[in-house]
């Protein structure tokens, strides 16, 4: 396959799709790591498509653009990790909680799938095939219905009945933006609607966001910062927006990347 012909056919998956990975990628196109990369570097200086850790998405976000799930597992994958594991240290066994759509939640289920008697309340199939593959009898997975949207949260008026009639003591919850004004927020109508059913439900509001959700806005607003007991996030977080979460949310969070070095002070921001 020529040069010209791979790029093509990686640009109309990448369209397609949201995103890929440069290994499936290399897996489907039958090249090397180093050739689709050398793809994906052409590719983006023609501004065909958006560079990211371990791949490419499309370009050209708006407030209303909803990227798939492949497209959002490819960005900002180490921070998300980060992020997962310090918030899995405040789940607590026995207890109820509600874990919203996307791609840093779906993380931190699998940082869950340990804690004994949990009682887990999603709106997201791919949340719930973690915990259904981990197979802990003693852990209950309740799956709301509704209708998929293309990050693959369950939503509408199915979905907003379910979780109307449950309450549970937190819920952890993946935002496609955070900004002073617009506060956490997301590009698709539906998912707001069901997103605030399950922040109404919770006892505890704890919301997962890597430092590029600050000042992205989506159309709709889930919560204001206010409404959150606990924001975690990542040391990439820029000072204005901790200086902005530290004065409205509860309590800032900022996980640190394995391996990366501790600065003066961090520890205590992270927990570590």
């Amino acid at each position: 396959m020529l040069a010209q012909q791979r790029q093509q056919a990686i640009l109309d998956k990448v369209r397609r799709t949201g995103g890929a990975r440069v290994a499936e990628l290399v897996r489907d196109l039958g090249v090397s790591d180093m050739t689709i990369r050398r793809d994906l570097e052409a590719l983006a200086e023609r501004g065909l498509i958006e560079k990211v850790h371990g791949g490419a998405t499309a370009t050209g976000a708006g407030s209303t653009e909803e990227p798939g799930f492949a497209a959002k597992s490819a960005r900002q994958q180490a921070e998300k990790e980060a992020i997962a594991r310090r918030a899995a240290q405040l789940v607590r066994p026995g207890s109820a909680v509600a874990l919203s759509a996307g791609t840093t939640t779906w993380t931190l289920a699998h940082h869950l799938i340990d804690v004994p008697d949990l009682t887990v309340i999603t709106n997201s199939v791919r949340v719930a095939d973690v915990f259904h593959r981990g197979g802990r009898g003693d852990q209950t997975i309740v799956l709301t219905g509704g209708v998929r949207t293309p990050s693959d949260a369950l939503v509408g008026p199915v979905a907003v009945a379910a979780i109307r009639s449950l309450h549970v003591d937190v819920l952890m919850l993946g935002v496609h933006g955070m900004d002073a004004r617009a506060g956490f927020t997301t590009p698709n109508l539906l998912e707001a609607e069901t997103d605030r059913e399950l922040v109404a439900a919770a006892h505890r509001l704890v919301v997962l966001a890597d430092h590029t959700k600050w000042g992205t806005v989506g159309i709709s607003t889930i919560a204001p910062l206010a409404r959150a007991h606990t924001v975690v996030s990542d040391t990439g977080l820029p000072e204005d927006a901790r200086a902005e979460l530290a004065r409205h949310a509860g309590e800032l969070v900022l996980a640190r990347i394995h391996g990366e070095a501790v600065h003066d002070g961090q520890a205590a921001a992270d927990g570590a």
